[in-house]
């Protein structure tokens, strides 16, 4: 298992899950999830970034497995400072191609 990551002004973080229902991946926001990044609240300040995820943890009839990762501040909202969780942002991968669902639809011109 990985070190868990605290936040700190200087490496803020958010809060990402899986949407229990469709299986995809959400992060914690102002109203609750969010399928859009770009809209999760960004933690600077430890004891609030724990009490949040203990909320998440509370809400296991909305999503599973919440954790907190490393992000930057970018012009439109949190952007991830790791591959694993820009991976994530792409979408739900097709693995029986074994490519991302996103990219599939970009090769077929959907």
């Amino acid at each position: 298992m990985s070190k868990a990551f605290t936040p700190t002004a200087a490496k803020p973080g958010v809060i990402t899950a899986n949407d229990l229902r469709e299986g995809h991946n959400v992060w914690m926001c102002e109203d609750g999830w969010t399928a859009d990044p770009a809209q999760a609240t960004l933690f600077e300040d430890e004891a609030i970034a724990e009490l949040a995820l203990l909320k998440a943890i509370g809400q296991s009839d909305l999503v599973v497995g919440p954790y907190m990762v490393e992000a930057r501040r970018g012009p439109n909202g949190p952007e991830p400072t790791h591959f694993r969780e820009a991976f994530r942002q792409t979408g739900p991968s097709n693995y029986f191609h074994g490519i991302q669902a996103s990219k599939q639809c970009e090769a077929a011109n959907v």
